[in-house]
């Protein structure tokens, strides 16, 4: 294939044609293809081909990072789980729903381990989604410099279809920070859904945003469509460091002869 031929063909955005050209035409030739069956083949790889760009743009975007599959949660350990509705958010119910999930629970027993199993699952599904700490996504709207700017990044964070936030509640924060994010959970109110993680009971949420005028307003919007999981139970996190210490204790035990 010319130079030329394949440039255009990347023009018109037919990447897997241009790559592969000189096989689909070999193909062609070698297995007398009808122009419908040649046509039916490079439609094919095209769609294939875009997917698989698709689902590159979609994980790129997520910013998941590393993450243990949901397998290896072990729904035993904690003292109260819904199991169920952990399925169903894997399953990815909410989003079809337009509902919410908030995950409730103290530190170390999973809440952000499943929530970028959801994400993922999400992206898996043909959704887009983003996941980021509550702390990343209020210093990111905080640091622009106009109103413009926010608004642009607000969008950013509005328009995908489903929004994970991280760690809500673990930090303090100010009312201009309660404003921002009441401004992205209006903007996806009943339209997109959220996936979140809190260590406060939704009670407590006054504190970590205190004197904020919306933080009532703010629960409501959370929890109108919701799915609360509540997590109960002792630190996955203090079990493997007990677990580890204890196997690295009886390593360096050493061992009597008979």
């Amino acid at each position: 294939m010319s130079t030329d031929l394949h440039a255009r063909l990347r023009g018109l955005n037919l990447h897997a044609l241009a790559d592969d050209f000189d096989d689909v035409a070999a193909n062609a030739i070698k297995k007398r293809w009808s122009p419908t069956q040649l046509m039916e083949h490079i439609v094919t790889i095209e769609e294939q081909e875009r997917s698989r760009r698709s689902l590159e743009r979609r994980l790129q975007l997520s910013k998941l990072g590393h993450f243990k599959p949901a397998s290896d949660f072990d729904r035993k350990w904690p003292d109260r789980i819904n199991a169920d509705a952990v399925h169903a958010a894997l399953d990815l119910d909410f989003l079809r729903e337009g509902k919410n999930v908030v995950l409730v629970g103290a530190q170390g027993l999973g809440k952000t381990m499943l929530a970028k199993n959801i994400a993922h699952a999400a992206v898996m599904g043909g959704y887009s989604a983003i996941f980021i700490t509550a702390a990343d996504l209020l210093l990111d709207l905080a640091s622009q410099e106009s109103t413009r700017a926010l608004a642009r990044r607000v969008k950013h964070y509005a328009r995908v279809a489903c929004l994970c936030i991280d760690e809500i509640g673990y930090l303090e924060y100010e009312q201009r920070a309660a404003d921002l994010l009441f401004q992205i959970v209006s903007k996806r109110y009943e339209s997109k859904s959220l996936v979140l993680t809190t260590n406060k009971s939704f009670s407590e949420w006054s504190t970590i945003f205190p004197g904020a005028a919306c933080a009532t307003a703010l629960v409501d919007r959370v929890v109108h469509h919701a799915d609360v999981i509540l997590i109960e139970g002792k630190s996955y996190r203090l079990r493997e460091s007990t677990q580890s210490e204890q196997t690295s204790a009886a390593k360096r035990t050493p061992t009597k002869k008979k």
